[in-house]
């Protein structure tokens, strides 16, 4: 069955009664060219077992399993049951039928791998969950432009933010490819990408995405005031951007990853800080890392 085919595609879901349901994100992949390069993207070796979410019609799943993958898929549309045991009969495909962001991440194997293209509405979280599990290896992703631009935003920029920095300190992150609307059926309103992560073994750091998220939860004030509304002794923030070299009207998306390492660590003393790749961090020199825009 040609899952790739929007004649087939129209033919399955009035077969069973169905149709693209946006309250689930369903925009299915119909081209094959792209499909390959999600697959491609996938440092999959035959027999390993890919994380899925979202299989919507199976065409992904079967696509992974056709490259040797083990797959297991989680669904949370109960109408497509009968739909998937169709398409992916005689597959090695196991279906968890419930909510992706409900789901224990953290049972899963070491060093698995991940795979989905992934609903709107639950990217960020998702992605999040996946990247805070410390399980996964590589995640190949397909998520709206938009999302693909925050993951992957350098300081300096519009997109960059709490998602930017959550993903640099958990993972290497590439965008590989954009996909246009009429690559989907039914097709969406905006563009897409797919997005490779290669994560590393970094712990949680609360402390840190506390002081982050408080950097970027009142975006137009400068850090020092952002940072004064959510508690922080405006005293101790001073002295850091200073010892910093940053001037005191600096916002949130200026500063590095490393810059914000450093910063918490001069106003919460008492709070253990790690850099990305090890080892604590260090007082950057001038603006270098801000030059990285």
């Amino acid at each position: 069955m040609n899952l790739t085919s929007v004649t087939v595609i129209r033919e399955l879901l009035s077969r069973h009664g169905l149709r693209a349901d946006k309250r689930f994100g369903q925009n299915f992949l119909v081209d094959r060219g792209f499909l390959k390069k999600i697959v491609g993207a996938i440092n999959l070796k035959p027999g390993e077992t890919v994380y899925e979410v979202g299989p919507g019609l199976g065409t992904l799943s079967k696509a992974l399993v056709e490259a040797g993958a083990k797959v297991i898929s989680i669904e949370m549309d109960r109408r497509l049951e009968a739909l998937l045991a169709e398409t992916l009969s005689g597959l090695d495909v196991q279906i968890i039928w419930g909510d992706a962001l409900a789901f224990d991440w953290t049972k899963v194997p070491p060093r698995s791998l991940f795979a989905g293209n992934l609903p709107y509405n639950i990217a960020t979280p998702l992605v999040t969950q996946l990247l805070l599990s410390n399980r996964f290896r590589q995640m190949v992703v397909l998520v709206q432009k938009e999302v693909a631009l925050r993951m992957t935003a350098r300081p300096g920029t519009a997109q960059y933010g709490l998602l930017s920095l959550r993903v640099q300190y958990h993972a290497q992150a590439q965008r590989i490819v954009d996909l246009p609307p009429g690559a989907f059926f039914p097709p969406p309103k905006v563009t897409s990408s797919v997005v490779r992560l290669e994560p590393n073994s970094n712990p949680d750091h609360p402390a840190l995405f506390r002081l982050i998220e408080a950097a970027f939860a009142l975006r137009r004030k400068t850090l020092l005031n952002a940072l004064k509304s959510a508690g922080y002794a405006a005293e101790r923030v001073t002295q850091a951007l200073k010892a910093l070299d940053l001037p005191l009207q600096v916002r949130g998306e200026a500063l590095s990853l490393q810059q914000f390492q450093y910063l918490l660590a001069r106003v919460s003393p008492d709070s253990v800080t790690s850099a990305p790749c090890g080892g604590e961090p260090t007082r950057p020199q001038g603006d270098r890392s801000i030059a990285d825009r």
